[in-house]
């Protein structure tokens, strides 16, 4: 009967499931991220400046936001309202239409540590830019609202060059495009979408997407060199297999999601 009970513990333990362990916060709801801070990048050593006034560039910038501007009231608005949401859980389901499998604490932890802490490394990355140029805002110029009112008084503080959101958002698609190649079309669709929601929030300018997904690809190149981050990451692809072979479904609206971007392009 004793090692009747001992094989069936042995055997619970070995059915356990892996978690990854604890990272502290480096403030409320965000986590360390993998890089040190040496190992950090340096946006104004990547990214050129800002377009000047009365070029082409800032031109171009100024029409691609009086075409996010129309979307104003629409799905697509809606759907840009949602990808302003930084924190998690509220972000965890972003890409989940794209990836095709629900991404939770619960159902894939590594794959949720694995976005929740290259959002740090991916969002200090573009920071000696913002505070060098402290490019002012669409909305500060054109008087219009965001889709995020509540932040505006924090936005006007943090400038606008290069997109912080769009650098994690890129660096997310490019690393879920590597755990489910099988996906990949779909899920760097949906990055780039995501970036283009900041401009539709009237948040940031074109060419601060732009640069902001130079610095999420730079971001996701300097990753590859961490251990605990390649780790992580190939953790990750173990669950992402797991949940497709047990059918797991997102959570979301994904056919809501699909009218929203088929409704809302800026091209």
């Amino acid at each position: 009967m004793t090692l009747l009970c001992l094989g069936l513990l042995m055997g619970c333990a070995g059915l356990q499931k892996q978690v990854p362990d604890p990272v502290p916060e480096i403030m409320p709801g965000i986590l360390t991220g993998y890089l040190s801070e040496d190992a950090q990048l340096n946006s104004l050593k990547i990214v050129p400046p800002p377009p000047a006034e009365g070029s082409a560039a800032l031109a171009l910038d100024e029409e691609i936001s009086r075409k996010g501007l129309a979307l104003r009231d629409t799905l697509r608005w809606d759907m840009a309202t949602k990808d302003a949401e930084v924190l998690f859980p509220g972000t965890a389901g972003t890409f989940e239409c794209a990836l095709g499998i629900p991404v939770t604490e619960s159902d894939t932890p590594f794959l949720y540590m694995l976005l929740r802490r290259t959002l740090a490394d991916a969002g200090l990355s573009s920071s000696a830019a913002k505070k060098k140029y402290k490019r002012p805002r669409p909305f500060m110029v054109n008087q219009q609202p965001t889709c995020t009112p509540d932040d505006e008084d924090y936005l006007k503080k943090d400038g606008s060059y290069p997109s912080g959101h769009t650098t994690y958002g890129w660096a997310w698609a490019l690393i879920l495009a590597e755990i489910a190649p099988d996906r990949a079309e779909a899920i760097l669709a949906r990055g780039r979408a995501y970036g283009e929601s900041r401009i539709i929030c009237n948040a940031h300018w074109n060419s601060d997407v732009a640069e902001g997904r130079t610095m999420g690809a730079a971001v996701v190149a300097r990753l590859h060199t961490d251990q605990k981050f390649l780790a992580d990451l190939e953790m990750a692809k173990k669950e992402y297999s797991q949940a497709r072979a047990k059918g797991l479904q997102p959570s979301g609206d994904c056919q809501a999601e699909a009218d929203a971007l088929a409704g809302g392009s800026l091209r």
